[in-house]
């Protein structure tokens, strides 16, 4: 894994960071991070080239990008977009034996930066560190390509105005665990949230954003502060536009989801996910998935890019691993 710390006298930058066997890390029992959560993670991936001369990332200055803008938000130093990108080439090349096959999967990245720091007062914590570790990852849901089946929780919400929802805390995921492990429990993939002002508009699922669909139309929530801005969902708006669909990006309410043709989430770890149905005050909705559906044109489209298998990218969203 890749570490480096910052401590006061470096004045905000990160000397370069050093490659050491991935194992437990020491922490101050009144670090920041552990007393007061403040700390980041980003979530990427590297694929092994059809090939086999290296290995892919995809739009990993965004992860960057967004990991500066959380810092900012939560009070911390990050890493320049050039250290985050260099650190997280060395990682793969450090890991390329666990790369899977072209088609098997890939290697998940999870770049950290926490407060590391002892601080006892509610307060930034003095040293920060920016770690990545790597571990080879299949499908994100049990269902593995095939459709997926939510249900929305109008008790529990992930994010408010004001908080960090739109940024990539820690602190944001633990509290989404007891609705998610409830709707699981009684059969569903995952749990879609509403806003927790009108408690009719949708954010997000768990750990993806989502999209509906209906005619030619493509809408999904506007991020306003309580949403992440995942890089997938910006990625498939654009492949999206491309591709002739009218895409929006506003207030989507739970009424529109109910007369939707085709509903998909998006992310890092799901990619594009079709779903199938949504259960909604104990009625359950079913969406068009399979074959030309909007969807399955996106997946596609996208993870030809991801994998190196389009004949050009001409977005210029991969980076090269050799």
């Amino acid at each position: 894994m890749y570490v480096t710390r910052c401590s006061p006298e470096d004045r905000g930058d990160f000397p370069r960071g050093e490659l050491c066997r991935y194992g437990n890390i020491e922490l101050s029992p009144s670090s920041g991070v552990l007393n007061y959560a403040q700390g980041l993670f980003e979530g990427m991936k590297a694929y092994r080239r059809p090939d086999r001369a290296g290995y892919t990332l995809f739009r990993p200055e965004e992860n960057a990008r967004r990991m500066q803008r959380g810092a900012e938000r939560m009070c911390m130093p990050a890493p320049s977009v050039e250290q985050f990108v260099h650190a997280v080439r060395q990682t793969v090349l450090a890991n390329r034996r666990w790369v899977p096959p072209q088609g098997k999967g890939a290697l998940y990245l999870r770049p950290l930066l926490v407060g590391s720091g002892p601080i006892l007062g509610l307060a930034p914590a003095p040293e920060y560190t920016f770690l990545i570790y790597a571990a080879p990852v299949g499908n994100y849901f049990k269902e593995g390509l095939a459709p997926i089946n939510l249900v929305v929780h109008d008790e529990f919400h992930r994010a408010m105005p004001g908080g960090t929802g739109g940024v990539k805390t820690i602190a944001n995921y633990a509290p989404v665990l007891r609705a998610q492990m409830d709707a699981k429990s009684k059969g569903f993939t995952d749990v879609l949230y509403l806003d927790s002002v009108h408690k009719r508009y949708l954010e997000e699922v768990s750990s993806c954003n989502v999209f509906v669909v209906k005619g030619g139309v493509v809408a999904t929530p506007d991020t306003r502060g309580t949403i992440l801005p995942g890089i997938t969902r910006k990625s498939v708006i654009e492949l999206a536009r491309d591709r002739g669909y009218k895409v929006e990006e506003r207030l989507v309410s739970i009424d529109d989801l109910v007369a939707a043709d085709e509903v998909f989430c998006t992310g890092t770890a799901v990619v594009v996910a079709p779903v199938s149905t949504v259960t909604y005050q104990g009625e359950r909705y079913e969406f068009r998935t399979g074959p030309d559906t909007v969807s399955q044109e996106l997946y596609t489209t996208l993870t030809s890019i991801q994998m190196g298998m389009a004949a050009e990218d001409s977005k210029g969203w991969t980076v090269a691993v050799e």
